[in-house]
């Protein structure tokens, strides 16, 4: 089975599933290849994002995920170097600096769907970023 990118003349694109790249051609030779949007029997495979090779060598997979990590690491260490954690107090703290009566300032922290549809409903902007856990040794 080949799966291959199609667009048909009107430029909608769509995938199609084959037996085999003869079978593609067959098809579409008897106008059985339509677009599922128009029903346009001017269909073109195009290229396909996983089959385009690179003329340069890029870094390897494992080289990548190690830069993904460090970036995540990275993230993390900002945020709790840049941001007072307030715990549970999320929702809370927000609304006090959203009506004036704490300082503005950056905050992280937890909040339940409840809370977080409240603070919408006031016009308080938040973005959820998730945190990993850290894990607290146990000096006994």
């Amino acid at each position: 089975m080949i799966a291959y990118d199609l667009q048909c003349s009107q430029g909608h694109c769509f995938e199609g599933w084959f037996e085999d790249e003869q079978t593609y051609l067959e098809q579409k030779k008897h106008q059985l290849v339509t677009c599922p949007l128009c029903d346009e029997t001017g269909v073109t495979r195009v290229p396909s994002a996983f089959a385009i090779k690179s003329s340069r060598p890029g870094a390897p997979v494992g080289a990548r995920q190690t830069e993904l990590a460090q970036l995540g690491q990275q993230m993390v260490q900002f945020v709790e170097k840049n941001f007072d954690d307030v715990g549970n107090d999320y929702a809370k703290e927000a609304l006090k600096m959203h009506y004036g009566v704490a300082q503005p300032r950056n905050i992280r922290g937890l909040s339940s769907k409840e809370e977080e549809k409240q603070l919408k409903e006031e016009g308080i902007e938040f973005f959820k970023f998730p945190m990993p856990k850290t894990t607290e040794k146990d000096d006994s």
